[in-house]
């Protein structure tokens, strides 16, 4: 498995911390038994075939197997043990992840739990090949085939301007009131981008950025406007947040998990549905 998603035998020997003759003559070992080649090799890179294709679906579906018998062990004895991998958008306002994962982490000491940062569908299609066991995303999602989606919440997008802006002392601005201006924005599949390019038929995105805090910057500094998610505006006194005529785009977050999560994911579900309830 690891050197189909790697496509690479030395990288797939340094990940597994094996040498890289070994792996090969591994590989090669299986080939014999199967009696069919599982990877196209090339200087570059290493391919699947269609047999390794199958054999990789199977292979996946047997370690599920295994996790959930052990999960379903441990869950006799009550205890969640494993591991648990998390992925997140970087900026989510619904659930204050490094609290409740210190909860869980006090809660369940014998839980190895790792996190990942990214965009909707590239989390989105991590959990469902099961290399996370479940992601904190943003609606809409490519594809929700073999996936759970559990609503957390949502909330109106906003113009975030320089205090400077024309628009700056209105009490609230329509889209047709944007036309022409430079907008600052996330990369595709990140963030809000999704919400807003669907409202638009075209803008102008000057600047593009992967985190919060360089998006405000030069929306501060007066070199865009953008569609920002309303609870943004408690993160600086120094951008101008205006409500959106109308019925405003909103971006809706949600938590992704395979349709049979593990137990430790369920016991993080627990967890937020708590930290939500003690919240309100």
């Amino acid at each position: 498995m690891v050197v189909a998603e790697e496509s690479h035998f030395t990288r797939a020997a340094k990940r597994m911390h094996v040498a890289q003759s070994g792996l090969s003559a591994a590989i090669r070992s299986l080939e014999r038994e199967l009696g069919a080649p599982l990877f196209v090799r090339s200087t570059r890179q290493v391919e699947l075939t269609p047999a390794g294709r199958a054999l990789l679906v199977e292979a996946r579906r047997a370690l599920s197997a295994t996790d959930a018998a052990r999960d379903a062990v441990a869950a006799v004895q009550g205890l969640v043990r494993g591991s648990l991998a998390i992925g997140s958008l970087q900026c989510l306002h619904v659930v204050h992840l490094p609290a409740v994962l210190a909860t869980f982490h006090a809660a369940h000491p014998g839980v190895e739990i790792t996190l990942r940062q990214g965009g909707s569908n590239e989390l989105s299609e991590q959990v469902r090949a099961k290399r996370l066991d479940l992601a904190f995303v943003s609606l809409p999602m490519r594809s929700t085939d073999s996936v759970i989606v559990r609503p957390l919440q949502g909330e109106p997008l906003v113009l975030a301007c320089g205090p400077d802006h024309p628009l700056a002392r209105r009490s609230e601005v329509a889209l047709d009131d944007l036309a022409g201006e430079p907008f600052v924005d996330f990369l595709p599949d990140w963030g809000s981008r999704d919400a807003v390019d669907r409202v638009f038929d075209d803008r102008r995105i000057a600047f593009e950025v992967n985190d919060v805090h360089s998006l405000l910057d030069l929306v501060a500094y007066g070199l865009g406007v953008a569609l920002v998610p309303q609870s943004f505006s408690v993160k600086t006194d120094k951008v101008r947040f205006i409500g959106l005529a109308g019925l405003p785009p909103r971006w809706e977050t949600v938590v992704v998990t395979a349709r049979t999560p593990s137990a430790a994911a369920i016991a993080l579900l627990d967890a937020i549905a708590a930290a939500s309830q003690m919240a309100t």
